[in-house]
């Protein structure tokens, strides 16, 4: 699977110093490809949400390297992060982190507008995004109007607008009834299969079965890299 879109070089992340030092994530190796989804997996305080941080460019690991698209983030200014990360990254949150006084609408425009995009050019693309998820016909309805799967799928649609090549997704499952929850995995395995890739940080295994590639992490470290095929047998000792 070609098409390199994210690479983690010997990434480490330790917080705060001395006896007192707390380490999140201790060499870490990952790549994620175009058209590729990978799962990543372990119990709480793992590492999983650090990893997805770091990823994004939201944080700045204490050694390694973190490559998005080429360019080596450690070489980036904090603008130049900025900029990478509206345009080519999309995140995606448990809680959804919707902007409560703007509409399904403006919430998914809003990147391309921080991005230069005047509003009456970035209605388009967003209400395309809003039609990939089915929610066009939602597009003036505020977060409070909307049902909590309703809101994650504006989140997945504000997450890829403008084509962006990365969505990063951390537990967008865990608020929604499983009905819900696969109609949101299904939307985030359609956009990987039409050609960005993807990071699922879940907890389930059924949720992780949707990806490509499954991470388990223990104490920081990626203690196996598997198909979804032997999911069950892996998660013995992992932690779920």
């Amino acid at each position: 699977m070609g098409d390199e879109l994210l690479r983690l070089d010997g990434v480490s992340v330790q917080y705060g110093h001395g006896e007192t030092s707390v380490t999140a994530l201790t060499g870490v190796d990952l790549t994620v490809s175009r058209g590729e989804l990978v799962a990543v997996m372990g119990a709480s305080g793992s590492g999983k949400s650090t990893l997805l941080t770091v990823a994004g460019g939201l944080r700045t690991p204490t050694s390694g390297e973190v490559v998005v698209e080429g360019h080596y983030l450690s070489q980036l200014s904090a603008r130049q992060i900025a900029t990478l990360r509206r345009r080519s990254l999309g995140f995606v949150f448990q809680d959804f982190n919707l902007i409560p006084s703007l509409t399904a609408l403006e919430n998914v425009s809003l990147p391309l507008e921080l991005d230069g995009l005047p509003l009456r050019r970035a209605k388009r693309p967003a209400l395309d995004a809003l039609a990939v998820v089915g929610l066009a016909d939602r597009a003036d309805r505020y977060p409070s109007d909307l049902s909590g799967g309703q809101q994650q799928r504006v989140a997945i649609a504000r997450a890829v607008v403008g084509g962006r090549s990365l969505v990063l997704a951390d537990e967008p499952t865990g608020a929604l009834d499983s009905t819900t929850g696969e109609a949101v995995l299904r939307m985030l395995r359609s956009r990987v299969d039409a050609g960005a890739g993807g990071i699922l940080v879940t907890h389930d295994a059924r949720h992780a079965a949707w990806a490509d590639r499954i991470v388990f992490l223990r104490d920081g470290r990626i203690v196996d890299d598997a198909q979804p095929t032997p999911i069950t047998a892996l998660l013995d000792g992992v932690g779920r």
